[in-house]
């Protein structure tokens, strides 16, 4: 590569985006790289399943109980955004946006002790996982 950057970023977590989108935004030329195969550092979201596998060095691959590994999407630390909060605000005005997806959740879930638990959203949920926590897996 003999191109001259006015800034190179190294890492592609949000802190790292923003700052490369503030740098595009105001004019200068950047490069960002990731040493990663993905893209988000430890905010990644895998898709699909099998690559949350092989980033786990889990043995075999998913059971097929588990449907199309495409249809999966597991964040490695799950991310809820105010939808009017000021870091949605900042995302916009740098234009990493163009980077990212933002949906309504049908629900979410977290790995404990080998199992997976559905996180309660309802106020009848919340007291029943006190008492009765509910594996899904």
């Amino acid at each position: 590569m003999d191109e001259e950057y006015d800034v190179i970023v190294l890492g592609t977590g949000l802190t790292e985006c923003i700052l490369s989108g503030i740098m595009s935004v105001k004019g200068k030329k950047v490069l960002h790289m990731d040493r990663n195969s993905y893209y988000g550092a430890e905010s990644a979201s895998i898709t699909p399943l099998e690559d949350l596998y092989k980033r786990f060095s889990l043995p075999g691959k998913p059971p097929e109980s588990m449907g199309r590994g495409r249809d999966w999407s597991v964040d490695l630390i799950p991310k809820f955004l105010m939808a009017n909060g000021q870091l949605v605000r900042m995302l916009l005005i740098t234009q990493v946006t163009r980077y990212l997806d933002f949906k309504v959740i049908e629900g979410s879930y977290v790995y404990k002790k080998g199992a997976i638990y559905k996180v309660p959203v309802t106020e009848t949920e919340a007291l029943a996982s006190i008492y009765n926590p509910v594996e899904i897996l």
